[in-house]
């Protein structure tokens, strides 16, 4: 009986620190957006429920993060965030953004134009328009980086 209490104890103290490994950590994300907006709120939450740190700030001029964010003319929504040198615009799944940090691609960041119905922080009833998300680097190049 001692020798399976040993081995069950020596397989727990082997295992348990390898599991450590698998777990993602990731920056806290700083969100930007106006005080009024309800919808960022909820994506705020969409990202915490889904296992992210989020600072959320209450700004009067969002476009300021935009600027900072090298957003490509037309790719705006109504909040913009960071983390670990990423820009994430608008209402991006939360899946969207964990490939982007596991993958650390090349790229500036992530976006989700507009206020697509049924993206995270969007979500209406069971109406769910389609929409991408489109990754673009700091030239301004932009492509597809996921179809909802």
């Amino acid at each position: 009986m001692k020798t399976l209490k040993k081995q069950l104890l020596g397989t727990l103290l082997t295992v348990a620190p390898l599991s450590a490994f698998g777990a993602e950590t990731f920056s806290t994300i700083m969100v930007y957006k106006s005080p009024t907006c309800g919808c960022c709120s909820e994506w705020v939450k969409h990202l915490q429920e889904s296992g992210f740190k989020v600072m959320s700030h209450n700004v009067q001029d969002v476009g300021k993060y935009k600027e900072k964010a090298n957003l490509p003319y037309g790719m705006g929504s109504c909040h913009t965030a960071f983390v670990d040198g990423y820009a994430i615009e608008g209402h991006v799944p939360a899946s969207d953004i964990r490939r982007m940090l596991t993958e650390k691609t090349d790229i500036r960041g992530i976006a989700v134009p507009g206020m697509p119905i049924g993206s995270p922080g969007m979500e209406y009833g069971d109406r769910k328009d389609a929409y991408q998300t489109i990754s673009y680097t700091k030239g301004g190049h932009k492509s597809v980086f996921a179809s909802h």
